[in-house]
């Protein structure tokens, strides 16, 4: 089949672009529907199946016979990439229609060339094109930018979460398209002013009306537990800033509470004593406020204070001593030990205590201290429901579950749980409401709702119903005792800031019913505004269709367009997750998707991420892993269309281990092998900056900053057998040319190794089998590191020479210099160069912080650096040690370093050659003198290192003293 765009080149740096910028945008984007874990950018998304859809230039030589008019004809592609990928053309129907236009237009010209394939009316039918499936849908981008291309999309997950938010981003908007809201407020303004409802809009009005409704229903169910307060001449006393509210009743935005436990100090022993991990209330310049706890004999009570803390430390810390669990009982500074407040909790025994009361005030936020009445009000909520199915008890980033939160239940307060049961007993009362609406709208009804493919009024109000749960859901991730408060914005953040259920030691409790951060009303907004932007140009021809599929049994791919971003190893347990959310959309929806929620919790054993904890040891996570993203992958080999390659996206923090092929990153490797294993030879790999640089695991740790996008054949069933010979004869002979002309479509040189693997792994993937001298098979982990030799002869000959982690610093230092960068993308290029950052930081290379790296300068290095007790030497850092020697303590010291180095300082000399080279090119003027300082004192280095053996440098040990005894 012919090669398409992808296959051979794609403009990387405006794709990389807009999904970064997309990564910043919240308001009318499609992924604040509902949270998913780790989507990827609409940006990225669209421009993969774009290419993978429209042929290269060079597959067609009858068209464009030279390279110039080939490479002119793939600038007007890319052109059509870079209109296609900006935010601002999401809807843009002109644009989308160009893309759309070019997808045909490959179509039938596939069509034609397989105009007498022995199936050509079932696969080559120029009429229709072949529809599209991600069976690892997930979050929905995949999906739903193949439904904006004009394909018909498929969408299939194990997760009833991510099938059910398939199912609001591709399926339910086109039933739905261009019809007027069916409320008594839509109809009227349908009568008066004969408004047209395009795309999505009218079902979006629709969610805003009853999400209102609601709203209003709750206030006269529960407006009871969520009472105003009101400014007394009392507090105007004590706090004359409070002196314009005096009199009014102000409303509450949030409830501040601390955990307590009882002090462990026997003279307070009956004392529940707050675990607060900060007392500053705002840290806003001007707008300081914080708590002051003022202690009364044998007990306590909080003020708040406005304007900066006397004691700036102590209001920062709270109560607390160190990270973790640690803190100090407030009556006696006796610390509180993380093992005493996990018994206190797994034994019932953590309480809460109101410390702060947060209201609206004219300007900004009023800071309350609180009051016996609203402690009390909280106390009433009785709720009659709650949750059930234990919390996973390892995570990724954080578990609350040692301190004795294990249930869904025990992450609400008593009031929470009321509100978050009424508005969930409120949707399914506003499914009745809707339906008879919609019928006296003119809708017909055929009876059917959603589950049945109905399209008349039952459907209608499940279809409002859905996204009126998705508020729900959004509410309990900011309406539990998980949420802080960010004293920088004066608001509670949500649970899922990361991916992790961690513990919070004093939490915001929002009002429900309020205006502000943690209110259902600014929920249902933001769902209204993803549907103003995201299907606000919805086709009713745009079918789209989710499904409960395992990836590894499911035949859905069968002559179908494949992209698809599958589970990254042992990154994310999406299912550990999700659950938060199933107990929630469950109760408001079992009776509208009843096989979708037949189960008590989301399914976890067929679950393909290499969980150790499930499966009883890390190898045996592995093995499962591979068996099963293998059987998976097989099915995609097998079932895609013949026309286009398979897309997949894979992005993961690598784990690094020390093996007989030296150091190795497990999740890539075991990866890799699935795929090849499934039969698919590998034509491409893109690796796309999809990753945020403040996504969820990434905020404050080490993190990707980009996804890998392998491009897949299935393997021709003729492939022969090649020896490791063959195998790096043809490496030489066709990788240079691959690489130039990466280099020539303006690739990042911290993206070009990564892309390079592509036409290495296309070559090794060729062959059914590679064989070594001793006739076994040569696995991808071998195979990759022979690749990433080839390459290192291509792109420079002295790099040949050169160490794995020598090679990343060269790379590295190419594009930052000795500046900081982020922490995913050196871990994008270590994968290249088989290391990783661990490895890197161990050899006193770099150093990582914070999600962020930088090289190491000649000046940080240990001055006591002893190259017999370096267990990873490099050249990299014997250049640089012997640039800190010899600019600190002269050529005489560094001619002890370079007999000490014996046969390596050869290298290390080379290697110098190369930076003074690349230094020169970028204008490095500071680094190229050193560099040139020590190559021109190279020869007076080596007289001394040879007259004098015995001589070391202050600090380190004489080699060369090993005198027998």
């Amino acid at each position: 089949m012919k090669r398409k765009l992808i296959e051979v080149a794609l403009p990387l740096e405006a794709i990389n672009k807009a999904a970064a910028r997309e990564k910043s945008i919240r308001h009318g984007h499609p992924s604040t529907l509902h949270l998913w874990w780790a989507r990827r950018p609409l940006a990225a998304a669209r421009a993969v199946i774009f290419a993978q859809m429209v042929d290269d230039p060079s597959a067609h030589p009858d068209l464009f016979p030279t390279k110039e008019k080939q490479e002119k004809e793939r600038n007007r592609l890319f052109k059509i990439i870079e209109d296609l990928v900006l935010w601002e053309n999401t809807t843009n129907e002109t644009v989308l229609q160009a893309a759309r236009n070019e997808i045909w237009q490959s179509w039938r010209r596939t069509c034609a060339e397989n105009a007498d394939h022995p199936k050509a009316q079932e696969l080559f039918d120029r009429h229709h094109l072949p529809a599209f499936h991600d069976p690892f849908a997930g979050g929905g981008a995949l999906p739903l930018e193949a439904q904006r291309l004009g394909l018909e999309s498929y969408a299939s997950d194990l997760n009833p979460v991510a099938v059910l938010i398939n199912k609001a981003m591709i399926e339910i908007p086109p039933k739905f398209a261009s019809k007027a809201p069916v409320n008594p407020d839509g109809q009227k303004q349908k009568n008066q002013m004969d408004k047209s409802w395009s795309g999505a809009t009218g079902l979006a009005e629709d969610v805003r009306y009853y999400g209102q409704w609601m709203r209003d229903e709750a206030e006269k169910r529960i407006g009871h537990l969520y009472p105003k307060i009101t400014i007394t001449p009392e507090m105007v006393q004590d706090r004359p800033d409070l002196k314009p509210y005096e009199g009014k009743a102000l409303t509450v935005i949030a409830w501040l509470w601390a955990r307590t436990v009882k002090s462990p100090n026997p003279a307070f022993a009956q004392v529940d004593v707050p675990l607060a991990s900060t007392f500053m209330l705002s840290t806003k310049p001007g707008k300081e406020a914080y708590v002051e706890p003022v202690i009364e004999g044998k007990s306590y009570r909080f003020t708040v204070k406005v304007g900066k803390p006397q004691d700036a430390e102590g209001a920062k810390n709270g109560t607390k001593l160190s990270r973790g669990a640690n803190f100090k009982c407030l009556m006696s500074g006796t610390p509180i030990s993380g093992d005493y407040i996990k018994a206190e909790g797994k034994a019932g025994r953590m309480g809460v205590r109101l410390m702060t009361i947060v209201a609206e005030g004219a300007r900004g936020r009023v800071y309350l201290a609180p009051t016996p009445e609203h402690d009390a009000t909280a106390q009433e909520a009785k709720p009659t429901w709650r949750p059930e199915g234990e919390i996973a008890t390892r995570m990724t980033g954080g578990n609350c579950t040692p301190y004795g939160l294990t249930s869904w239940g025990d992450l609400f307060s008593p009031r929470q749980l009321v509100a978050l049961t009424t508005f969930s007993d409120l949707v399914t009362e506003a499914l009745d409401f809707i339906k008879t609406h919609a019928i006296n709208a003119g809708m017909p009804d055929d009876g059917k709702g959603l589950d049945q493919g109905g399209l008349g009024a039952t459907a209608y109000a499940e279809a409002v119903g859905v996204y009126l749960t998705f508020a729900l859901s959004k509410q309990a991730d900011l309406s539990n005792s998980l949420c802080r408060w960010e004293p920088v914005a004066q608001c509670p953040r949500q649970l899922f800031g990361r991916q992790a259920i961690p513990m919070i030691w004093d939490f915001a409790e929002g009002n429900s019913l309020g205006e502000s951060s943690g209110a259902w009303i600014v929920f249902v907004d933001g769902i209204v505004k993803a549907f103003a932007k995201a299907f606000q140009v919805v086709s009713e021809k745009a079918y789209g269709y989710a499904k409960q599929l395992d990836a590894g049994r499911q035949e859905l791919s069968i002559r179908k367009v494949i992209s698809t971003d599958p589970p990254y190893y042992d990154n994310i347990g999406y299912a550990d997750l999700s659950d938060f959310f199933y107990v929630w959309l469950r109760r408001s929806l079992r009776p509208v998707f009843p096989e979708l929620f037949q189960t008590m919790a989301v399914p976890k054993t067929e679950e393909l991420v290499a969980t150790p904890y499930r499966h009883g040891s890390k190898q045996k996570a592995e093995t499962f892993f591979l068996e099963g993203m293998t059987q998976a992958m097989h099915r995609l080999a097998e079932q895609a269309h013949p026309a286009y390659p398979v897309t997949i996206y894979y992005a993961f923090k690598q784990s690094e281990s020390d093996g007989a092929e030296g150091t190795t990153n497990t999740g890539w490797d075991t990866f890799l092998a699935a795929v090849i294993e499934a039969g698919f030879a590998i034509s491409g790999t893109w690796p796309m900056r999809t990753e945020n640089d403040s996504r969820m695991i990434g905020q404050g740790t080490n993190a990707l900053a980009s996804s890998i996008v392998l491009v897949c054949r299935p393997r021709g069933a003729n492939a022969s057998v090649a020896t490791r010979r063959e195998f790096m004869a043809v490496l030489k002979a066709e990788l240079p040319a691959a690489l130039a002309h990466l280099q020539a479509g303006n690739i990042a040189p911290v993206d070009l190794a990564q892309a390079a693997i592509g036409p290495g792994m296309g070559v090794y993937t060729r062959y059914s089998k590679v064989l070594d001298a001793e006739g076994k098979p040569l696995s991808v982990r071998e195979a990759l590191s022979l690749i990433n030799q080839v390459l290192d002869e291509a792109l420079a000959e002295q790099e040949g020479d050169f160490d794995a982690d020598s090679r990343w610093a060269l790379a590295w230092f190419e594009q930052f210099g000795f500046d900081e960068g982020d922490y995913g993308v050196a871990e994008t290029l270590s994968k290249a160069k088989n290391t990783s950052v661990t490895g890197l930081v161990e050899a006193h290379i770099l150093v990582s912080r914070g999600g962020k790296v930088h090289l190491l300068t000649p000046a940080e290095l240990p001055p006591d650096w002893n190259p017999e007790k370096d267990r990873r030497l490099t050249a990299w850092e014997m250049v640089h040690q012997l640039i800190r020697v010899l600019e600190g303590q002269g050529e005489a010291a560094a001619a002890i370093l370079v007999r000490q180095l014996g046969s390596h300082a050869e290298v290390a000399r080379e290697l110098c050659y190369r930076l003074f080279a690349l230094c020169e090119r970028k204008k490095r003027a500071t680094e190229a003198l050193a560099y040139n300082a020590l190559v021109q004192s190279w020869p007076e280095i080596a007289r001394l290192a040879r007259e004098k053996p015995r001589a070391t440098v202050p600090g380190t040990d004489d080699l060369f003293d090993k005198r027998e005894t």
